[in-house]
């Protein structure tokens, strides 16, 4: 243990105070605010990925032990092939699987009722950066999903990364809307009425 040798320790000073977070914002955001205010940003928070081999039940039970409504699905490389919602766990697809194949909930595959990595839209994050919750609400409503990610080139792996995701229902939460439902349209009309109030 030669090699090792403890560092210097000294006492805090006064008037220290604690690093926060970028675009940290304890109270409810605006939707004129910065996108980035809303984004969970993977520098940040570790993603939430599941193999495309693992089967439904353990990515219901991954959702629910990491609080989130989505997985990425990666393969063996941790490259991204593709997403799985927790509609797409509960939806129609899986039910049509079971009828078709004559299988079980449990033998049903993440890699069976994800969305495909060459279907998942994307939003550059340049774009992001000069963006503000509105323009994601209004993105997110266009493109009739809860969640859309946010990709930058990687100088260094000199390939696309995932840098950040955003949630339909994370950014009502910080609008400070009080959902009731995950139903994607009640979702964006809670947050259009919440919109319309503030700015009457």
């Amino acid at each position: 243990m030669s090699q090792f040798k403890p560092l210097a320790l000294s006492t805090l000073k006064p008037h220290s105070t604690y690093a926060r977070p970028y675009f940290s914002n304890p109270g409810p955001v605006k939707i004129t605010a910065s996108a980035l205010e809303t984004m969970t940003d993977l520098k940040f928070v570790q993603a939430a990925v599941i193999s495309g081999a693992a089967d439904l039940e353990t990515a219901t039970q991954k959702m629910i032990a990491r609080g989130v409504r989505s997985l990425l699905v990666v393969d063996a490389d941790e490259d991204v092939i593709g997403i799985i919602t927790a509609r797409d766990v509960i939806g129609d697809r899986a039910g049509e699987i079971m009828n078709r194949r004559m299988v079980s909930f449990m033998d049903i595959k993440v890699a069976d009722v994800m969305t495909p990595a060459d279907q998942i839209e994307v939003l550059p994050l340049d774009d992001v950066l000069h963006a503000h919750v509105g323009d994601i609400v209004e993105t997110l409503k266009g493109s009739s999903r809860q969640h859309a990610l946010v990709v930058e080139d990687d100088p260094i792996l000199h390939k696309p990364v995932i840098r950040g995701i955003f949630s339909a229902t994370q950014i009502a939460r910080q609008l400070g809307i009080g959902l009731q439902t995950h139903e994607l349209s009640q979702t964006f009309a809670e947050i259009d009425r919440a919109v319309a109030a503030t700015n009457p």
